[in-house]
């Protein structure tokens, strides 16, 4: 992940868990650059990002805030956020709920994008996501059961991703997705309430360990009504 973006998530994730409450001052960009390690160019570009997803404001000789209405964009998904809805909604309680959950030899699709050879086991997820308490998106997943031994149960239930990096220690390196809307399927119809003839935003991913090998290939199926995506372009910003 590019260092920005990287700061960018940690800064976003303290104002959602109220480290930085609303009306906040954050701290100045001399102080991030030494927390991080990094640049103050580096932590001006994540300010920046954030600045345009609208959770934070700054004030002419006076410092950055927190925005009143940071807290109520928690379902808005930044399109450049692959680490999880755990993750991502912080503040929300998040729970997993498995549809079908296997163990399989891949098809050709699915080892070619994996990198895997046809007798390496995959796991074949399906997945509803419930957000306080409501169905959220439906996950359709397919995993490289000898990177991610063990998946339990446990895990799937509530955070794959953390137990990817809380118990095997691994860590992403970055994911290719794309957003493209589809029709209602079975599964939306039956676990998200979809109408036979709603639209879906369907966003595809494969997602990359350190080193740059896939591990994972998903499709996340969300309701048109319930979740919307925001991309952050710092090169239009600085055109002009």
């Amino acid at each position: 992940m590019i260092k920005y973006e990287m700061i960018a998530n940690k800064i976003r994730q303290r104002i959602q868990e109220e480290f930085y409450p609303v009306d906040s001052l954050i701290p100045d960009q001399i102080s991030l650059a030494k927390e991080f390690g990094v640049s103050r160019m580096t932590v001006k570009k994540a300010m920046d990002v954030l600045a345009l997803e609208g959770l934070i404001f700054r004030k002419r000789g006076s410092g950055t805030y927190v925005k009143k209405t940071a807290l109520k964009n928690g379902l808005n998904a930044n399109a450049m956020e692959y680490e999880g809805l755990t993750k991502q909604l912080v503040g929300h309680e998040v729970k997993g709920e498995i549809i079908s959950f296997s163990v399989e030899f891949p098809e050709d699709e699915i080892r070619e994008t994996l990198m895997i050879d046809k007798h390496d086991p995959v796991y074949k997820i399906i997945r509803l996501r419930i957000v306080d308490g409501e169905p959220y998106i439906i996950e359709h997943t397919f995993m490289n059961a000898n990177l991610i031994p063990g998946l339990s149960e446990e895990a799937l239930n509530s955070s794959i991703y953390q137990y990817i990096h809380n118990e095997l220690g691994l860590q992403f390196g970055g994911a290719y997705r794309k957003i493209h809307a589809a029709k209602s399927s079975k599964y939306d119809q039956e676990y998200l309430g979809c109408a036979a003839d709603d639209p879906v935003l369907e966003v595809e991913q494969v997602v990359h360990l350190e080193d740059g090998t896939p591990f994972e290939y998903s499709r996340s199926r969300n309701r048109y009504d319930k979740r919307s995506y925001t991309v952050v372009d710092l090169q239009s910003k600085n055109k002009g």
